[in-house]
């Protein structure tokens, strides 16, 4: 179905998942379409960016914000269209970058909404991915936690994917021998060849300490941590004396319902910090580092405009296909940035 004027589709949270989400855990309702009253608008949803940190937010275990409630709709960042405005600041017709959430329609009192303009009013999708909060992510993460310095190695895991793909060419602007990691020959490949790492590893395959060894001759400086599970298990022996770990995900353990099998590894990890004199931190980009983001939006915005950047989007059509491509997010099956195409518009009022 697709997005019409006089109905609201909204995707709610049907039920608490236990491991991974499935069509189950969600739910598709048609409601009436919000009216705004005085110092409200109108937004109607364009894009919609789907994020491995939404799983989180569907668990209700003890987390840095609230959760989603059951029979609330699942939450976002989108890209919309002012439908109505009855906002001084607001007029009919603006794009806007929101967190209007998996829905057709929402009415928001202006708070947290960004005009869109310039460079990124052409490209309005650049707002959720490499000018927005993926390519803040990456950014804040590599260059005030990493600090790399040329010459070092930074490795990157989910090389390919909207942060990783980002963390390794910033790594490679700073002079940096960069190392990816990524699920399939096809995603390696495009880190080489597109991206410009180094090299990139196939994590399913069979020995990936051996295989970093190999491309990480003078060890490892840096270690942009976005997954977790046996790809750190790999990594943390190579690291270096006083290595760097950004911690912004752990995409491998989301759908985990009971601590991994094995021998306990919280041991070596404390030597390995102590040893080494690791720097582990973990962040979360709108709450660090949310004062900066002016200050990232100025340099990315100029490394865009000079063509330094490759942002590669997987794009789905139709709002009714996002709980099917959440699924599919989550076991790796996307190639880039995942966003959903919930209408056709284009700036300037074209489709």
């Amino acid at each position: 179905m697709s997005q019409q004027k006089d109905t609201n589709r909204r995707i709610v949270l049907a039920s608490r998942p236990h491991g991974a989400p499935t069509e189950a855990s969600f739910r598709i309702e048609h409601d009436y379409v919000p009216q705004p009253a005085e110092g409200e608008v109108l937004l109607r949803t364009v894009w919609l960016s789907l994020d491995p940190y939404m799983r989180g937010r569907m668990s209700d275990a003890p987390s840095y914000v609230p959760p989603i409630g059951v029979n609330q709709v699942m939450e976002a960042g989108t890209i919309s269209v002012v439908e109505q405005s009855r906002h001084p600041d607001f007029s009919a017709g603006e794009w806007v970058l929101s967190y209007s959430g998996w829905q057709d329609f929402a009415l928001s009192n202006g708070k947290g909404l960004f005009k869109l303009s310039g460079p990124v009013l052409k490209h309005p999708t650049w707002a959720l991915g490499m000018l927005g909060m993926t390519g803040f992510t990456a950014y804040m993460g590599l260059l005030d936690i990493g600090q790399p310095q040329a010459g070092e190695t930074v490795v990157v895991a989910a090389a390919t994917g909207a942060v990783g793909s980002i963390v390794g060419q910033i790594a490679k602007l700073k002079g940096c021998h960069v190392v990816g990691i990524a699920g399939g020959a096809e995603k390696c490949r495009y880190a080489e060849e597109v991206l410009g790492f180094d090299t990139c590893l196939e994590h399913h395959q069979n020995g990936l300490e051996e295989r970093l060894k190999r491309y990480c001759s003078q060890g490892i400086d840096v270690y942009f941590e976005n997954v977790g599970g046996k790809v750190f298990d790999a990594v943390l022996p190579l690291m270096n004396s006083k290595g760097r770990i950004p911690l912004c995900g752990l995409i491998a353990d989301y759908n985990a319902t009971e601590q991994s099998s094995g021998p306990d590894r919280l041991q070596a990890f404390q030597s390995a910090i102590l040893r080494k004199r690791l720097r582990v931190q973990g962040f979360i980009i709108t709450q660090d580092y949310a004062h900066r983001f002016d200050e990232f939006f100025r340099q990315m915005s100029q490394w865009v405009a000079q063509d330094r950047f490759v942002f590669r989007e997987d794009v789905v059509d139709g709002l009714d296909n996002a709980p099917e491509t959440f699924i599919g997010m989550l076991e790796g099956k996307n190639f880039g940035k995942v966003l959903i195409r919930v209408a056709a518009d284009k700036p300037g009022g074209g489709q």
